[in-house]
C-alpha cells in the first residue's frame, strides 16, 4: 500500500456543516487522527462508528502553540511516510490551520501524495450567524499572531482562535490602538452549532473578562463609524495626502516638491525636540503627527514620479532594523548596549560600502548642525582609537586652542581668527563627547537660560521705569546676577 496523506476538514462544529465527502471519509476510514477531539462533531461521529486518535496530549506537554503544531505536523508526516494516514482538523484545512501548513510543506518536499477533503470553514458559520456579507469587506485575523498583524478599523474584522482570557487580553490591547476603549465588539462562541452558539456584545476594555472565551470563540469587530468615533489610520493619512495632491485637490499641496519641503521637515523635527524638552506629551503627539505628515508627503511626491511609496519606505526601515539587530533577529550574542552600537556601525559601513572611516565621516549630512556633525565625526574617529585617553587631555586642548585664538586676535588676522575659533569650538565639542553631553542640547539649554535671565532684566521695575536701553551695564549686570541667584531658569 502506497503512503498517502489525506487531510479532512471537520467543519465549524454542527453535523449540518459537514460535507458528504468528509462524512464518508470519517466514517469509513479505520482510524483518523484529530488535531484535537475538542470539536462538537466528534461525539456524533463516534456514535455512528467512527474511530479517532487525537494529539490533545501535546497541548499539555508543550509550552507554545507553535511547538504543538510543529510536533503534530512532524508526527503525522512520519506516519504518512510509512502508510496511508487520515488527519482531520476543525473547519477548513486552509483556514487558520498552522499544522496543515507545516504538514503540507513537509509532504510536498518529498513528493508525498496529498488528498484534500473539503471542510466548511467556521467563517461560513460566522457570517451566517452574524448576517454579514464578506464581499463588503471582512478582515480575518489570527489572535495568536495579532502582535505582528497589521490591523485596520476600515473594514469589519473577525479575530479567531481566542482560546482563553490571556489571548483575549492581547487582542484587547492591540485593538485599543485603533478603537475607543469602550468600543462594542461581539464575542461569538460556537457559531453554527445550535446547542452551543452564543453571541455576546462587550465593550473592548472588558473583552478579556468575558466568560465565553474558549476554543470555540471568535470576536467580531465592526468597522469604525467615522461620524461617531473620529479615528483614523495610517492608510487614511496616505489617502488624504493623495486627495490633496490630486488635480482637484489643494493648489498649495500640488505645488510642493522635495526641495520646497526641506525647511518644513527640519522645522517639524525641531518642534518635536522642543516638545520633548518641555515634557509636553500632548504637544509631542501633535508634533510627531506633523513629522509623519512630512514622511507621507515626500513619499507621495516620489510615488507620483515612479520612485517609491510609503510601503517601500516602511519595508526599507523594517529590513534595516532586522539586519542591524542580529542579536535580536539572528544568532549573534552581545554583552551590552555598547557592543550593540559597535555592531550597528560595522553593519552600517558594510551596507553603505564604506571602505574607510573617512567615507563614514563624509556620509554625515552637511545640513546637520555643525556641533552635532563635529560630535559624530569625533565619535567615528574615536571608534578606531584616534582619541584622547582622558577628558583632562581634551580640556588641555581647549586651553591650547584658546591661546592660538588669542594670538590670532592680537594679530587682527580675520582668516586666522575664524580658523582658530573653529578649532576652539571643535575642542569644546570633544569635551562634550567625553562628558557624554550632546553639545546641541547643552547650548540649547544655555540659550533658554540666557533668555530667561534677560527677560528678568527687561521685566524689572527699574527697566520698566527708565527703559532697558537706558540702563547702565552695571545695573543690568546686577539684575542678571539677581536672576542667576534666584535660579530663575530652574523655575521655568
Amino acid at each position: 500500500m502506497k503512503p498517502q496523506l489525506t487531510i479532512i476538514g471537520l467543519g465549524p462544529g454542527a453535523m449540518s456543516y459537514l460535507t458528504m465527502e468528509a462524512y464518508d471519509a470519517l466514517i469509513n476510514t479505520s482510524k483518523v487522527w484529530l488535531r484535537t477531539e475538542k470539536h462538537p462533531v466528534v461525539a456524533d461521529l463516534v456514535a455512528k462508528g467512527a474511530s479517532f486518535e487525537s494529539f490533545d496530549y501535546l497541548y499539555d506537554k508543550l509550552e507554545t502553540f507553535d511547538e504543538v503544531y510543529e510536533a503534530i505536523a512532524e508526527e503525522v508526516f512520519q506516519m504518512a511516510l510509512k502508510e496511508p494516514v487520515s488527519y482531520a482538523v476543525p473547519g477548513n484545512a486552509f483556514v487558520a490551520e498552522r499544522s496543515v501548513e507545516l504538514l503540507m510543506k513537509k509532504a510536498e518536499a518529498v513528493g508525498l501524495p496529498i488528498r484534500i477533503i473539503h471542510g466548511t470553514s467556521f467563517i461560513d458559520a460566522m457570517i451566517t450567524s452574524l448576517h454579514k456579507d464578506p464581499v463588503k469587506g471582512l478582515h480575518i485575523v489570527d489572535a495568536l499572531s495579532i502582535e505582528t498583524t497589521e490591523l485596520t478599523n476600515l473594514v469589519d474584522q473577525v479575530i479567531i482562535q481566542i482560546y482563553d482570557p490571556m489571548v483575549g487580553s492581547n487582542v484587547k490591547l492591540a485593538l485599543m490602538d485603533l478603537f475607543p476603549d469602550d468600543y462594542e465588539v461581539l464575542v461569538v462562541r460556537g457559531a453554527g452549532i445550535p446547542s452551543e452558539e452564543k453571541i455576546v456584545s462587550v465593550p473592548l476594555y472588558d473583552l478579556d473578562r468575558c466568560q465565553d472565551l474558549d476554543h470555540l470563540a471568535s470576536v467580531y469587530v465592526p468597522k469604525i463609524d467615522r461620524e461617531k468615533d473620529h479615528s483614523y489610520g495610517f492608510g487614511e493619512l496616505v489617502g488624504i495626502m493623495a486627495r490633496l495632491r490630486d488635480i482637484d485637490g489643494c493648489p498649495w499641496d500640488q505645488e510642493q516638491t522635495h526641495d520646497s519641503l526641506k525647511a518644513d521637515l527640519l522645522e517639524e523635527a525641531y518642534e518635536v525636540i522642543d516638545a520633548i524638552e518641555q515634557d509636553d506629551l500632548y504637544g509631542l503627539e501633535e508634533e510627531l503627527g506633523d513629522v509623519l505628515l512630512q514622511v507621507v508627503f515626500h513619499s507621495a511626491i516620489a510615488s507620483e514620479n515612479g520612485y517609491f511609496n510609503t510601503r517601500d519606505v516602511i519595508s526599507g526601515i523594517c529590513r534595516k532594523l532586522i539586519h542591524r539587530h542580529p542579536h535580536v533577529f539572528g544568532d549573534i550574542m552581545v554583552a551590552d548596549s555598547d557592543e550593540v552600537l559597535v555592531n550597528w556601525e560595522q553593519i552600517k559601513r558594510e551596507e553603505k560600502s564604506h571602505q574607510r572611516i573617512t567615507d563614514s565621516m563624509k556620509a554625515i549630512p552637511m545640513a546637520m548642525p555643525s556641533t552635532l556633525r563635529a560630535y559624530k565625526i569625533q565619535k567615528k574617529a574615536a571608534g578606531v582609537g584616534f582619541d584622547w585617553d582622558h577628558i583632562d587631555d581634551a580640556i588641555l586642548k581647549i586651553k591650547e586652542e584658546l591661546d592660538e585664538f588669542l594670538e590670532a586676535l592680537k594679530d587682527e588676522n580675520q582668516i586666522e581668527i575664524e580658523a582658530e575659533l573653529g578649532d576652539l569650538l571643535f575642542a569644546i565639542v570633544n569635551v562634550c563627547r567625553f562628558a557624554k553631553v550632546n553639545p546641541e542640547f547643552a547650548l540649547g539649554k544655555t540659550n533658554k537660560k540666557f533668555m530667561d535671565r534677560f527677560e528678568f532684566i527687561e521685566d524689572s521695575e527699574v527697566s520698566k521705569k527708565e527703559g532697558i536701553g537706558n540702563l547702565s551695564l552695571q545695573v543690568m549686570d546686577e539684575l542678571w546676577n539677581m536672576a542667576k541667584n534666584q535660579g530663575l531658569e530652574q523655575k521655568k
